[in-house]
C-alpha cells in the first residue's frame, strides 16, 4: 500500500534536490547552452507507462541527469542571449518552494487571507520601486495583481475594455465584431490572440503603422485608423501600446497615444513585459513617460527581474471596471468576507478561478536584493549590451540595426547598402542567407545562443543580455565567436 512522504523523508529528499540544483547552477558554464537531442529522444528514455508501485524516488536524481538534462535548453546559462531573459534566482526558487509547501489555493481572500494580502502589498512595493502613477496603488481606486504572463494581462485588459466600450452589454449578449483593438505592427502576437479569444475574430486587431526610423507606433496613423473605423460603424475599444517591443525593444510614444485615447474615450493598455523592469532605475524611467494616461499596465518580473516564471505584474487604474467585466459568482463561492465588500478576491481579476501563492517568490526576491540590488542587475545588463554594441560598431562588416535603450542589441552583417534604404532584392536575399548561416554556425558551437528577427524585412540577429551569470568576459567571448565565425563564413563565400 502506498504511503505518504513523511516530514523526515521530505527533509532528506529536499536537501538532496537543493544540492542537485546548486550543483546544476555551478556547472552551467561548462554545459552547451542548447541540447542536440532529436525530437522524441527525451520521451524515449522514459518508461512506456507509470510504475505499478512507487519506488520511493530511488535513483531519481540520476534520472534527472540521464533523462532531463540532455534535453534542456539552459536559460540561466551565462551564454544564453536568445529571446529575452527568463531570470530566476535562489530567493525566487526558495519562495516557490515555500508556496508549493503551503499548497494554498488563493482564489478568494477567505481561502487564504495571507495569499491575497501579501500579493496586494508586493504589487504596491513594485509600483513604488518603478515609480508608477499613484492611480495604480491599492490605496487608490486601482491596484495590482499577479497574472501568469503578459499574454494573460493583455487578454484581461481587452475584456475590461470591451466591458467599458459596450456599457457592460457584452456580458449579456456576447461580443459582436463591431469593436476594435489597436496595436502597432510591432506589437506582440498575444494581442491578436486576445482579440480572437474575446470573440472579435481574426480581424479584431487594426494594425497601426510605425515610424520607419524608430519602429514605434505613429500617432497620426493611429488617429487615421480610429477615424476610419468610426466612420465604418466600428467602435474603438482598446489601444495596446508597447514599451520595449519583442522584436527590437521599440518604445511607443505614450504621451501622444494617451492624449488620443483620452480624446476618444478608449482604454489604453501598456505592455512593458520585458522593458518594464528597467524602470527600477531612475535614469531609465524616461521610457515610461506618459504612463499616467494608462488604464492598465503590465511587466514581467520573470523576464529581467530575477523572479522565476510565471510572474506578470498587472495594474489597473480602476479595479471596479475589471471586476465588473470578469466576476461570476456561484453560490458555492459566497462567503461573509466577500459579501462585506471589505476584501479583494483575486479570482475576479483574472480568467482562471484558481491561483497559487505567486507573491511569495516576489517577496523573497525583493527582500534578498532590495531595490538597489535590482538596479545593479538591470544596469549590468544595459552596460554589457552597450559594450557589445560598441564592439559591433568597431567592425565595419557589421551594422547596428535599431537603437538599443535596454539590454537587447539587434545587428547584422552588412550588404553594402544602408539598412533603411532601397537595395537590390537579390543582394538582400543573399545577405539574409549569410546572416542566417552566421546565426546557425554560432549557435552550433553550443557556447552561446542567439535568436533572430526581421527588421524592415531584413534578417537580423538579436543578442539579449540578462542572465545573472553573464559577465563582461562572457559578452566579449560571444563577440569573438560571432566575429571569427563571420570571417570564416565570408572567406568561404569569397573563395566559392
Amino acid at each position: 500500500m502506498a504511503t505518504h512522504m513523511d516530514p523526515e523523508e521530505f527533509r532528506r529528499h529536499g536537501h538532496a534536490l537543493v544540492d542537485w540544483i546548486a550543483d546544476y547552477w555551478a556547472g552551467l558554464p561548462g554545459r552547451p547552452v542548447t541540447p542536440s537531442e532529436a525530437p522524441g529522444a527525451v520521451a524515449a528514455r522514459l518508461p512506456a507507462g507509470p510504475p505499478e508501485r512507487g519506488d520511493g524516488l530511488t535513483g531519481l536524481l540520476d534520472d534527472l541527469n540521464r533523462v532531463v538534462l540532455p534535453g534542456v535548453t539552459h536559460w540561466q546559462h551565462p551564454g544564453f542571449f536568445g529571446y529575452f531573459p527568463a531570470n530566476t534566482s535562489g530567493p525566487s526558487v526558495l519562495g516557490d518552494l515555500a508556496s508549493a509547501g503551503l499548497g494554498v489555493q488563493g482564489m478568494l481572500w477567505a481561502t487564504s487571507p495571507a495569499a491575497t494580502e501579501v500579493e496586494i502589498v508586493m504589487l504596491d512595493w513594485l509600483a513604488d520601486a518603478l515609480d508608477l502613477p499613484a492611480r495604480f496603488r491599492s490605496t487608490s481606486a486601482g491596484g495590482g495583481v499577479i497574472q501568469d504572463s503578459a499574454s494573460s494581462a493583455t487578454l484581461v485588459a481587452v475584456l475590461a475594455a470591451l466591458h467599458r466600450a459596450s456599457g457592460g452589454r457584452w456580458r449579456e449578449a456576447g461580443v459582436d465584431r463591431r469593436y476594435r483593438v489597436y496595436a502597432s505592427t510591432q506589437g506582440h502576437s498575444s494581442i491578436e490572440k486576445a482579440a480572437r479569444i474575446a470573440g472579435l475574430g481574426a480581424d479584431g486587431v487594426h494594425p497601426v503603422a510605425v515610424e520607419p526610423a524608430t519602429l514605434a507606433m505613429d500617432p497620426a496613423a493611429l488617429r487615421a485608423a480610429i477615424e476610419a473605423d468610426r466612420a465604418a460603424g466600428v467602435l474603438p475599444a482598446i489601444v495596446v501600446a508597447t514599451i520595449g517591443t519583442t522584436s527590437t525593444t521599440a518604445i511607443d510614444p505614450l504621451p501622444a497615444i494617451g492624449e488620443l485615447c483620452r480624446e476618444y474615450g478608449i482604454w489604453l493598455h501598456v505592455d512593458a513585459a520585458y522593458a518594464g523592469s528597467a524602470a527600477v532605475c531612475p535614469e531609465l524611467r524616461w521610457s515610461h513617460a506618459g504612463l499616467e494616461y494608462a488604464d492598465s499596465y503590465c511587466f514581467d518580473p520573470h523576464k529581467w527581474l530575477l523572479t522565476g516564471f510565471d510572474c506578470d505584474a498587472f495594474w489597473v487604474a480602476d479595479r471596479a471596471e475589471l471586476v465588473a467585466a470578469l466576476t461570476v459568482l456561484p453560490e458555492y463561492l459566497r462567503n461573509a468576507a466577500s459579501d462585506s465588500g471589505a476584501v479583494v478576491d483575486y479570482r475576479d481579476w483574472q480568467v482562471p478561478l484558481g491561483r497559487r501563492f505567486r507573491a511569495l517568490k516576489l517577496w523573497f526576491v525583493l527582500r534578498w536584493y532590495g531595490v538597489e540590488g535590482l538596479r545593479d542587475h538591470i544596469r549590468s545588463g544595459v552596460g554589457l549590451a552597450a559594450e557589445f554594441a560598441d564592439l559591433v560598431r568597431a567592425d565595419d562588416r557589421f551594422e547596428i540595426v535599431t537603437p538599443h535603450p535596454f539590454s537587447l542589441v539587434c545587428f547584422r552583417l552588412r550588404d553594402g547598402s544602408p539598412s533603411t534604404g532601397a537595395a537590390d532584392t537579390d543582394t538582400d536575399t543573399d545577405t539574409d542567407r549569410v546572416n542566417a548561416e552566421l546565426l546557425a554556425r554560432v549557435n552550433a558551437t553550443g557556447r552561446i545562443y542567439l535568436t533572430h528577427t526581421r527588421v524592415r524585412d531584413r534578417y537580423t540577429l538579436r543578442l539579449a543580455v540578462g542572465a545573472p551569470a553573464t559577465t563582461r568576459e562572457t559578452v566579449e567571448d560571444a563577440w569573438r565567436r560571432i566575429r571569427d565565425t563571420a570571417t570564416d563564413l565570408l572567406d568561404g563565400k569569397a573563395a566559392a
